[in-house]
């Protein structure tokens, strides 16, 4: 198309959200009249089943759960007073625990008040609160965040070492629903070690968000933490940023919760009309279709350009794969549907991976995130009439001009600003069109079996470790192979996984495990002296 062809296609798909500043422009996905007439009747069904989840059905039929992370923002929809008084009665308790904090009238064990927040979680349990706690946190903000977000040593030991002499004015938030998830409750216990090791008691400085009597739930009552706060069996850990699990740290750093709250009830309200052309989530699930086939065929490269946003890509991630990655369908059929996101910043990434996706392998579609607002207060010129948010700009329309000259298809979501309120309603775009891309290829977007048989298989692991130091132990002194051990152990078929399993015993002082070199790294020998 010629450049005049393609402005009036952009006036004809622009979709614009007066209220909240927001556009979406479809008008470079190389979509037809034909193709949105051909979804009208599906997308008709996909709002019928969205009407129906937000009214209280069983929308995760595997779990037979309800699914209410829309509620969060708008409880006078609940389908159940007593939920809806549960999220008012939280987001108050939310609110005046902060302000306890703040003013030091709740306050740590020895220092004068808390100024720090280490917050221990995983998954949908940290994605959440680091993007908000990145894209609004300031200098300025009470309290600074940190996270251990994995169970790796090494990182929390780096966490803790940021933290320095101000662990006794730390405060630690630990978010897990079942209170079981292994990483978190590692955490949990390094972050309680490291408080005991400065004469410091844990349960004063410790807050949970859980689910009601958890194992995590009563390890906190039974050692008397600060505070439980709840996390309810309605909320899906990917969707869960606008509850206790991202609202409280948000709070305590000193952020616009409400504002967050406002954004994304004002989103829920523009996605659900069933107007195509007023509506950016319907209209992002249907270009996620085209783009892929509805099968996901194209990756989906998310960019902003903001550094605030860097870490968009990396929530979305969550939310669309976790969500649409399925193997089967609600009626049981083998689809093995998903769409794979990835991305990161622009201009930043223009000097990464913009040559591949011009000039490379042809299997995705872009999503442009731009903010019209630079910063707070004037910029200067760079050179004649041109700043640096000038700059920003126009690399973010040279690149999308350039992928397309190249048949690339792109999306250009444009937002006034990265406040609480337009953070707010870009999660709830997305949590809106992940849930209407879901229905349109059938399947559930709310459990997450994948996950769970990856749990299942560490533990599998785990196990295999511990015959294999029984062994070990019982037999001091005694070198074995890794095929001897596994044999020994009556495994003789994961004989690779306890190869893998002795390497780190022995790389690592913890277990007493030593390795003796052999002709090839298969020969090696292994020990407890």
């Amino acid at each position: 198309m010629s450049q005049r062809e393609l402005w009036e296609r952009y006036k004809r798909y622009l979709c614009v959200s007066p209220s909240l500043g927001f556009s979406l422009d479809i008008s470079r996905m190389k979509f037809t009249e034909a193709f949105l007439d051909r979804m009208r009747e599906p997308l008709k069904a996909a709002f019928d089943a969205m009407e129906e989840l937000e009214k209280g059905a069983i929308a995760n039929p595997d779990e037979k759960r309800q699914v209410g992370h829309y509620w969060l923002r708008a409880s006078e929809l609940s389908p159940e007073a007593g939920i809806g008084r549960a999220i008012r009665d939280t987001l108050a308790d939310v609110h005046w625990f902060a302000e306890e904090i703040h003013a030091g009238r709740i306050g740590p064990q020895t220092a004068e008040r808390f100024t720090q927040l280490l917050v221990i979680g995983i998954g949908g349990s940290a994605l959440g609160p680091q993007l908000v706690a990145d894209a609004l946190g300031g200098p300025a903000d009470p309290m600074k965040l940190f996270f251990f977000d994995n169970t790796d040593p090494d990182g929390m030991d780096r966490v803790l070492a940021q933290v320095g002499d101000k662990l006794p004015e730390t405060l630690t938030l630990v978010i897990s629903k079942s209170g079981g998830t292994k990483e978190t409750r590692n955490g949990m216990l390094e972050a309680e070690r490291a408080y005991k090791a400065r004469g410091l008691e844990f349960s004063a400085h410790a807050v949970a968000v859980t689910g009601d009597n958890s194992e995590l739930d009563r390890y906190a009552k039974k050692n008397s933490w600060l505070r439980t706060f709840p996390m309810w069996d309605w909320i899906g850990g990917r969707t869960s940023v606008l509850s206790t699990v991202g609202l409280l740290p948000a709070r305590l750093q000193g952020l616009d919760v409400d504002g967050l709250l406002t954004g994304a009830r004002e989103m829920d309200r523009q996605t659900r009309q069933r107007e195509l052309a007023h509506n950016p989530a319907a209209l992002l699930a249907l270009m996620w279709f085209h783009a892929g086939n509805g099968r996901g065929t194209h990756d989906m490269v998310i960019l902003p350009y903001k550094d605030r946003l860097l870490l968009l890509s990396k929530y979305l991630q969550q939310l669309v794969m976790e969500s649409l990655g399925k193997e089967l369908s609600l009626d049981g059929k083998v689809v093995n549907q998903g769409l794979a996101v990835y991305g990161n910043k622009g201009s930043t990434d223009q000097h990464a991976y913009v040559q591949q996706l011009r000039e490379g392998v042809h299997n995705f579609f872009v999503t442009f995130v731009e903010v019209l607002k630079d910063r707070e207060g004037p910029s200067q010129d760079v050179e004649e009439d041109a700043t640096s948010g000038d700059y920003l700009v126009g690399f973010l329309l040279g690149t999308r001009r350039a992928l397309y000259e190249k048949d690339r298809e792109s999306i250009l979501l444009t937002v006034p600003d990265v406040s609480p309120r337009t953070l707010g309603a870009l999660i709830a775009l997305y949590e809106r069109a992940v849930g209407l891309y879901a229905q349109l290829v059938h399947i559930n977007a709310y459990h997450q079996p994948g996950v769970e048989a990856g749990k299942k298989a560490a533990g599998t692991v785990l196990e295999l470790q511990r015959k294999v130091l029984s062994q070990l132990r019982g037999k001091r002194g005694q070198a074995k192979t890794a095929e001897e051990l596994a044999t020994a152990i009556s495994a003789p078929d994961e004989v690779e996984t306890v190869f893998q399993v002795l390497e780190h015993l022995a790389a690592n002082p913890d277990h007493g495990v030593s390795r003796t070199e052999g002709p090839t790294p298969f020969d090696a020998r292994y020990q407890v002296a």
